[in-house]
């Protein structure tokens, strides 16, 4: 693999708009992860490598979101839980199953959310009287966070999507509380997968780092947009993106 001036661009521009699309909604890493293997990187590796960038993302993400006081950590242990034990299957199954898997998986998931939320927006996004519920130990929200964890730890690409269904539609978080509890718990699984990922070689770093650094920026822009766009914008915002992931997964 070569590091070029053409190669360091492609992953700039593509990690700068996959942060503020991973922050709103999800599905950055169909950006990110055909960047990384038009650099040379097998499906494996660009798999673990992008990795690098989602983890650095939370990071500035959920300080961003935390300073506005949009982060609400009253539920974050229910949270995190499932979705960390749901993200170790899920890294376990990326790292030794054939990258064939991959993109049945990602395309059967967003067409699904993409019907769910054209169809039945109603199971996805609260109105505005509702209040958060609290997550039941061993309830089906709990058992959804887990199947979202492996998905996210398996393939990661539009998992934002099914957290949000979850997150939002379960447990009736408003969409801006749900984008930053989201992001919270892809950086628990996402550090889960990518220890695995480093201790089994997988990383290739150089390409990891600079994609990284533009999708910090990415995210911080991505906060800014977020607390300032209305809940009707951004559910076409979601219903767009989910649709156009499908069309992706489907070239």
């Amino acid at each position: 693999m070569e590091i070029t001036l053409l190669t360091v661009s492609l992953l700039l521009g593509t990690g700068l708009i996959a942060g503020i699309i991973n922050t709103l909604a999800g599905g950055g890493s169909n950006l990110t992860l055909p960047a990384l293997m038009i650099m040379g990187l097998p499906a494996d590796a660009a798999n673990a490598t992008n990795r690098v960038g989602v983890i650095m993302h939370t990071l500035v993400t959920l300080r961003g979101f935390s300073r506005h006081g949009k982060l609400p950590l009253n539920d974050a242990k229910g949270l995190l839980i499932p979705v960390l034990v749901g993200g170790l299957v899920g890294s376990v199954l990326a790292s030794y199953l054939p990258t064939t898997y991959l993109k049945p998986i990602l395309l059967t998931t967003m067409i699904s959310m993409s019907l769910l939320m054209l169809l039945r927006p109603g199971v996805v996004f609260p109105s505005a009287e509702e209040q958060p519920q609290v997550l039941v130990r061993w309830g089906k929200s709990w058992w959804l966070l887990v199947l979202a964890g492996v998905y996210g730890g398996f393939v990661q690409a539009g998992v934002g999507f099914v957290l949000i269904a979850v997150i939002a539609g379960g447990l009736r978080y408003d969409l801006i509380r749900t984008n930053a509890l989201k992001i919270m718990c892809t950086g628990a699984f996402t550090s889960v997968a990518l220890a695995l990922f480093i201790w089994r070689g997988q990383v290739v770093w150089v390409p990891g780092l600079i994609l990284a650094s533009a999708t910090m920026v990415g995210g911080l822009i991505g906060v800014r947009l977020a607390l300032n766009i209305s809940p009707k914008v951004m559910k076409w915002v979601l219903f767009v993106m989910t649709v156009v992931v499908s069309i992706a997964a489907l070239i």
